[in-house]
């Protein structure tokens, strides 16, 4: 797709929007299914937690990228469900503006397909994204279907990626894995383990500390019966 004919279609459409004054803020329609919301904010939540002592990306989902090079909030905007800009101060924003953020523009994008947006998610934007935005890791995702496939950014066009034998399809610029986990999207680390959310990691500190208090509650009632038996013998098991 030529500037030209992006802009009349992005013209089409900002027929139909009410932009705001001032300041750049999001555009981006509510999200269209309880799945869509539960999706973008567990995604959001794993990878915040597991660079929680970065400060050096930004993570959000559907939000508006302004990228006009006419720096008009009117033409030129796209609200992915998802998407991770690298490189860039982790700050909360209204909106991501390329003339604001020295020209960058996101470095993962991720798209959550449903029956109204499957046709522009894998034509329109991924063009969009492959040639103007020149995002390197492309996803998309259908939360009812399951369906994923994701891209990688070679010599300017997008290459499907290979998924590895757990099914799972690996971003170069996340340096992980995203792959199907009950019913939803994950990330998954370099060498297969599931990224947690706080409240997982969490569960799993509290079951670690039960387990470990179980062991030390078992070790001691072996001690007491070796002490007991060694009495039956005769035998101070304090003078051993």
């Amino acid at each position: 797709m030529t500037i030209a004919q992006e802009l009349e279609l992005q013209a089409d459409i900002s027929q139909d929007v009410i932009f705001p004054p001032g300041d750049l803020y999001s555009d981006e329609p509510p999200l269209e299914t309880e799945l869509h919301l539960r999706q973008i904010i567990l995604l959001l939540q794993c990878l915040e937690w597991l660079w929680r002592d970065r400060n050096d990306f930004y993570a959000v989902g559907n939000l508006t990228i302004y990228y006009s090079p006419r720096q008009k909030k009117s033409e030129y905007f796209r609200g992915p469900d998802f998407f991770v800009v690298l490189g860039t101060e982790r700050k909360t924003r209204k909106s991501w503006v390329v003339w604001e953020e020295e020209g960058k523009y996101p470095n993962v994008i991720l798209e959550i397909l449903s029956d109204s947006t499957a046709k522009t998610d894998k034509g329109l934007k991924k063009e969009i994204y492959q040639d103007t935005f020149r995002t390197p890791d492309y996803f998309w995702f259908d939360p009812h279907t399951l369906e994923f496939a994701g891209f990688h950014l070679v010599d300017g066009e997008y290459h499907p990626l290979q998924a590895n034998a757990q099914g799972y399809l690996w971003s170069h610029q996340l340096g992980l894995y995203l792959g199907v986990y009950d019913g939803l999207l994950r990330f998954f680390t370099q060498d297969g383990e599931l990224v947690p959310t706080p409240e997982e990691t969490a569960e799993q500190a509290q079951q670690q500390a039960e387990q470990a208090q179980q062991q030390a509650e078992q070790a001691q009632q072996q001690v007491a019966r070796l002490a007991a038996k060694l009495r039956e013998l005769n035998i101070d098991p304090d003078a051993i």
